[in-house]
């Protein structure tokens, strides 16, 4: 066993299965001291070694998408919305794959030197098999630069069996990556697959390829779409590194956003980082779901459903920049929508307090986020926006989070602050374009993260 990388993870994982269980003769459990002296030599050189200090190596979360745990709410009786006039950045994708390579790009933001992914098996219900996982320095489109191909195994085994529900991390490989550089991940599955452990809104193209092109340099797609499948997280082993993590719903997502171009917020404030003073090592990561809501479920579980396994299952992160509660509002507004599940003021404060107490458990500190304008959706009202008042005052004045950015005030019209600026609108009147998402990372007081 390497101890120098199980990491904090693992050696919780060790306490569990070996420390915890031992039972003596009278029933009760207990931790014989013999065994925490063995305990606290094995955690002081796993753990200690690699979070001794910020200059020290250990693993961070460099990339990451949030992945809907279960299907999604469907509600009979209520009324669909309006059909956009603004085509969808989502493009189809199959329902299945098989005997087929799904080639997905990601941009990292910690750089390092050794590499690991994390593929999931969240919704489904049935095993999936991965025959080839390859991880490589994305070229040009679907292409990889030679020579950085490199073979992902786990547990020293080349092909993987993800069972219903479960996560699965690859063994570590040497593979140089900067910060903001871009990786292709590829997966070969033989056998048919559903492609319902999906995050749809990948805003970066996606390959499909006919066999197994896992380690193919160059090959012929023959399709394309923009989501993620199966693909959690990539982590890095990083010098002194730490990471943000962005959680949110389709704002956060980059929803409104040019493709192929990294220009959701979450991006956006990670390039501002790389060029502030002793920030440079410090990642940022998009767990936006579209649709997603602080206290109830629908587009992915609510968000304080998903914060263990969206948040505090992620390596090195230390801040959390909290932007939900649109959702919860604007929805209640639909016809035939749940009474059970309208909301108030006090309902999303009463949320927010919840997520930051499971926050401080674990050391982690959160940036709570305004709410942005949104007069101009079908979904308005004037009741709603009363909530929508009432929520950003109290972020911004209770003094309960670590800290705060004001979203509101970076992308709202001065001459009519329900609304979103005119230049910041993608026309949909909720979801800011690039320039609106420019803006709120612009609103960041970067010194804050140092």
């Amino acid at each position: 066993m390497e101890f120098t990388n199980i990491g904090s993870r693992g050696a919780a994982h060790f306490w569990r299965r070996w420390a915890w269980p031992i039972q003596p003769s009278n029933g009760h459990r207990s931790r014989p001291s013999s065994f925490l002296a063995l305990f606290g030599l094995l955690t002081a050189s796993a753990v200690g070694t690699v979070y001794s200090s910020p200059s020290s190596e250990h693993w961070v979360t460099t990339w990451a998408t949030a992945q809907p745990l279960y299907p999604e709410v469907v509600r009979q009786g209520m009324k669909p919305p309006p059909k956009s006039a603004s085509a969808s950045p989502i493009l189809p994708y199959p329902e299945t794959l098989a005997q087929e390579t799904v080639r997905m790009i990601v941009r990292v933001s910690t750089g390092g030197d050794r590499v690991r992914i994390e593929l999931a098996n969240t919704q489904g219900g049935l095993p999936v098999f991965i025959a080839a996982s390859h991880i490589a320095q994305s070229g040009e489109g679907i292409s990889i630069v030679a020579g950085s191909d490199r073979v992902l195994k786990f547990g020293g085994r080349e092909g993987v069996t993800i069972p219903p529900g479960a996560a699965v991390t690859s063994d570590a490989v040497d593979l140089g990556i900067r910060p903001g550089q871009k990786l292709a991940v590829s997966l070969f599955l033989p056998h048919k697959a559903a492609t319902a452990t999906v995050h749809a809104l990948g805003l970066h193209t996606t390959y499909l390829i006919p066999g197994d092109a896992s380690s193919t340099q160059n090959p012929k797609a023959e399709s394309v779409n923009r989501s993620y499948f199966w693909l959690h997280a990539v982590d890095v082993l990083a010098p002194g590194g730490a990471t943000v993590a962005a959680l949110g719903d389709s704002i956060t997502d980059g929803f409104a956003t040019t493709p192929d171009k990294d220009r959701a917020w979450p991006t956006l404030l990670h390039s501002r980082l790389q060029g502030a003073p002793g920030a440079a090592g410090i990642g940022v990561v998009n767990l936006g779901i579209s649709g997603n809501r602080l206290l109830h479920d629908g587009a992915g579980a609510n968000a304080l459903a998903r914060f263990d396994r969206d948040v505090l299952a992620l390596e090195g992160v230390r801040w959390v920049v909290l932007l939900e509660g649109i959702n919860d509002i604007s929805y209640s507004a639909v016809p035939g929508f749940p009474e059970s599940e309208k909301v108030s003021a006090q309902d999303l404060i009463s949320g927010y307090r919840m997520l930051i107490a499971k926050a401080h458990m674990r050391g982690l500190k959160v940036m709570g986020a305004t709410i942005l304008p949104y007069q101009g959706v079908w979904t308005y009202t004037e009741a709603g926006e009363v909530i929508r008042e009432r929520v950003n005052e109290w972020i911004r004045s209770s003094g309960e989070f670590d800290s705060t950015v004001d979203f509101d005030k970076a992308t709202r019209d001065p001459a009519e602050p329900k609304k979103l600026r005119s230049q910041f609108d993608s026309g949909d009147h909720v979801h800011p374009n690039d320039a609106g998402n420019e803006a709120m990372a612009n609103a960041f007081n970067l010194t804050i993260f140092q």
